[in-house]
């Protein structure tokens, strides 16, 4: 098994600090999924907009038609995201 050297939420700085404290005002707490790629703020970033792009950003979908697709997703992968 892998494992990666995350940065806890109260020891972000630089170019991570923001991202954490953008991610603590959207959930209230950063998720794991987010700690995952604190080691490069870049990829994170690059990743939250992509996501919200995704879920936000023009398309034939609904946002509710969003959010089921991604909740089928997680659950056939047994993520509780």
């Amino acid at each position: 098994m892998a494992w990666i050297r995350t940065v806890a939420q109260g020891e972000e700085e630089g170019d991570l600090r923001p991202l954490y404290q953008a991610a603590v005002k959207r959930a209230g707490k950063v998720f794991a999924i987010v700690r995952l790629m604190s080691p490069n703020p870049a990829v994170l970033e690059a990743s939250m907009n992509l996501y919200r792009a995704i879920m936000f950003g023009p398309s034939p979908l609904s946002r509710r038609q969003r959010e089921m697709m991604a909740t089928v997703v997680s659950a056939s992968n047994g993520c509780h995201y």
